[in-house]
């Protein structure tokens, strides 16, 4: 059975493939948590994450945050906005 890598192990596994800069919904609560304060608005809590060091994830600005669950930003088009 192959498990499906999801949330913050998601990005931990895409920091250990070498990628950096992994856009992310942070949290120091859980990884519901963080996708749960951007849903509400909170968007300062996306940043970019570049490493993960001590159980932390590091973002560009040197935060340490707890979980970052990945996400993607993407253009919305005419049709998505009813134009």
């Amino acid at each position: 059975m192959i498990i499906e890598l999801q949330g913050s192990r998601l990005t931990q596994a895409i920091l250990e493939r070498s990628d950096t800069g992994v856009w992310c919904a942070v949290s120091n609560v859980n990884d519901d948590h963080a996708m749960a304060t951007v849903d509400n608005g909170y968007y300062e809590l996306l940043v970019t994450i570049v490493s993960f060091e001590q159980d932390k994830f590091v973002c560009d600005q040197g935060n340490l945050w707890r979980y970052a669950v990945p996400i993607k930003k993407v253009e919305l088009t005419q049709d998505e906005v009813g134009l």
